[in-house]
């Protein structure tokens, strides 16, 4: 599947994978795509476990399915939640996106079709990335 400039395709695309969220403890069912800079659109969506800790976020789980079948280069992220207002990844989620997707765009949207679209480093502002591993003894 591949998005068009316009972020609706890549919206409908976090929309579609929120329903297959497994939220059977919180019930908050959270949809994720990502689009490479091919074309490319991988989706995810959250997977819980009773453990809380061992819970997959929407974000993650679509961003791992990328590079696994060797993405490397992206373009922007869709969130999506069925909330009043709109929801951002949180901070595990926002490192991650740092590492492997760097400052791209990042749509944030609910069902009742509310959408904002901001860049990573708005959300993530001085981030910890491998430029500080550089200077380690």
């Amino acid at each position: 599947m591949s998005a068009s400039d316009a972020p609706e395709q890549l919206i409908d695309a976090a929309r579609n994978a929120r329903g297959f969220a497994i939220a059977p403890y919180s019930r908050f069912r959270v949809g994720a795509a990502l689009e490479a800079t091919d074309g490319r659109i991988f989706t995810g969506c959250n997977v819980e476990n009773a453990t809380y800790g061992l819970t997959m976020c929407a974000e993650r789980v679509a961003i791992l399915k990328a590079l696994s079948e060797g993405a490397r280069s992206f373009r922007r992220l869709a969130v999506v939640a069925d909330t009043e207002g709109l929801i951002t990844p949180c901070g595990a989620c926002r490192q991650i996106i740092w590492e492997f997707c760097g400052d791209i765009a990042v749509v944030l949207a609910n069902e009742r079709g509310q959408s904002e679209t901001l860049q990573m480093r708005d959300l993530l502002p001085r981030p910890f990335d491998a430029g500080y591993l550089k200077d380690a003894p």
